[in-house]
């Protein structure tokens, strides 16, 4: 942890969560929060940061709730197999994966509070993951993890125009060095229609006070390569 050590960060997640199912994976456990504000501000708190960015590690999303979903189903996609996940938030895919045999999983997330909630879920599920913070986009090389992963798993990665660009440009380039990257997210406005294949749509209930509405429907792809890539 870079803002607060990270047994304090233990004992908030653990005092400003509840241990939950998610509702399309409920044979994985999670810490999760049900409200948004309550424990963003018990963060800033722990922290004396009054600008920090939302604890999106806290929820289960619907991108990530399908990729878990799909990958329990159809545990061949990562069986034996080296899996990062990418801005991994809770952990909850990377518990998957590792829940379907995969060999070693590693969590990406730049948030340091959503590593240490991955690890705590992880434990929750007996299992174990590894954990990175390296900010994809900034860095020099393809992949930085503590492996070379075949799989890459990358679930609600298209919020923002921009970034949901960048990722997906990064995604691309992976898929075009041989790895399988599977995509997971609802249909929002940056979710790409193109270049991608179809796997499976799910409908996922939702928190109204997260979300808006109290169901998505939302997809997992597998993402192609860049036609104009190597």
């Amino acid at each position: 942890m870079t803002l607060v050590e990270r047994s304090v960060a233990v004992s908030v997640i653990r005092a400003n969560t509840v241990v939950g199912t998610p509702p399309l994976v409920p044979e994985l456990s999670v810490h999760e929060a049900h409200e948004v504000n309550p424990i963003w501000s018990q963060l800033e708190a722990a922290c004396g940061d009054s600008a920090m960015p939302p604890p999106f590690w806290a929820f289960p999303w619907p991108g990530g709730q399908a990729l878990a979903r799909y990958v329990l189903d159809h545990p061949e996609h990562v069986r034996g197999l080296r899996v990062l996940s990418l801005a991994a938030g809770g952990g909850l895919e990377a518990i998957a994966a590792m829940r379907a045999g995969a060999q070693r999983v590693c969590a990406n997330d730049i948030d340091p509070w959503a590593l240490v909630a991955a690890q705590e879920n992880a434990a929750l599920n007996e299992v174990e993951i590894e954990v990175e913070g390296t900010n994809v986009l900034e860095d020099d090389t393809p992949v930085r993890c503590h492996f070379d992963p075949q799989v890459i798993l990358a679930g609600d990665v298209c919020y923002e125009r921009t970034v949901a660009a960048q990722l997906l440009a990064w995604l691309r380039a992976r898929a075009g060095e041989g790895r399988t990257v599977l995509l997971g997210g609802p249909a929002r406005m940056f979710t790409p229609t193109q270049g991608i294949v179809q796997l499976a749509t799910y409908r996922v209930p939702t928190l109204v006070d997260v979300e808006g509405v109290p169901e998505h429907t939302a997809t997992v792809a597998r993402v192609l390569p860049d036609e104009n890539g190597p």
